[in-house]
């Protein structure tokens, strides 16, 4: 199943999130608290503006970007979770 975002929305792949700190302990799923990551695998056309025109978005295919935990709406994508965010939601693009 391919899923094609319109406007501003951005399908994005949440990256996994880190079990261990760089000293070795583990994180219990309860303290992992802050920004998530994940790839961009498609995105919309760009925000429409109140007089028709549309702004491209700043985000694009294959990007690293750093979003709110919870921000979005979960769905599947040939059985692995991915979220439909809008531009809005996403703080940063990381290089």
């Amino acid at each position: 199943m391919k899923i094609n975002p319109i406007r501003d929305r951005i399908l994005v792949k949440p990256a996994d999130a880190e079990t261990k700190t760089a000293g070795g302990l583990f994180i219990p799923d309860n303290a992992k608290e802050g920004p998530v990551k994940g790839t961009v695998v498609s995105a919309g056309t760009g925000r429409v503006t109140d007089d028709g025109t549309v702004v491209p978005l700043v985000v694009s295919e294959g990007n690293t970007v750093m979003f709110t935990k919870g921000a979005g709406q979960t769905v599947k994508v040939n059985d692995e979770d991915h979220l439909i965010l809008t531009e809005d939601q996403i703080l940063a693009i990381v290089e």
